[in-house]
């Protein structure tokens, strides 16, 4: 009977794992309910080369915010992820990368050898910032604020889209390349609205 009982328990467990395993695999974009009071830039941050950042001073702006690695799977999408910087920042879009170190330690760098393969593997122009937790209880602020109405990071290359005024507005998996539809469908929709 106990082994009935164990066994029932174990499987039990494995379903409700292998739910939300396969819950935070299955959604490929979220949207926010639009309730979120903090803005993206009211906060602070350091630059990549170290420097403080005020993030204020893309208020205004349509941020793609993204956590970036350079040993990663995903790493090729440093090519479309700057595509569309430089084909939307004339109209007020922007790219923040931040390199983070949570998913099996694929961004091991330091600041200068991140900078320096951003530069010349994938000619990078957008900003950088330093390295930082994007996921869990130590997570940066900056994480904190667009994961409190959307999920973290599920791996490198998460994106999110925040608006003009600082709000979160939607979060694409990092399986959402660059050049997907939906993705600059989004970007554009929030560039139409001034």
């Amino acid at each position: 009977m106990k082994v009935l009982i164990y066994t029932l328990v174990i499987l039990v467990c494995l379903l409700l794992v292998g739910v939300k395993i396969r819950h935070s695999f299955s959604t490929n974009i979220d949207q926010t309910s639009g309730a979120q009071t903090a803005s993206l830039y009211d906060l602070q941050t350091t630059t990549l080369s170290g420097e403080p950042a005020d993030l204020g001073q893309y208020q205004g702006q349509v941020a793609l915010v993204v956590n970036t690695a350079s040993k990663c799977g995903l790493t090729g999408q440093y090519e479309g992820i700057e595509a569309l910087y430089q084909e939307y920042s004339a109209k007020g879009f922007v790219v923040l990368g931040f390199p983070a170190n949570d998913f099996l330690g694929q961004e091991p760098g330091t600041a200068q050898e991140i900078a320096l393969f951003c530069a010349e593997t994938y000619n990078v122009t957008f900003p950088l910032f330093a390295k930082s937790k994007v996921k869990g209880e130590e997570r940066s602020e900056i994480y904190k604020l667009l994961s409190s109405e959307l999920a973290e990071p599920s791996w490198n290359f998460t994106k999110y889209l925040v608006a003009r005024d600082g709000h979160v507005v939607s979060r694409f998996d990092p399986r959402i390349t660059p050049d997907n539809a939906e993705l600059r469908a989004a970007i554009e929709q929030e560039l139409a609205v001034e």
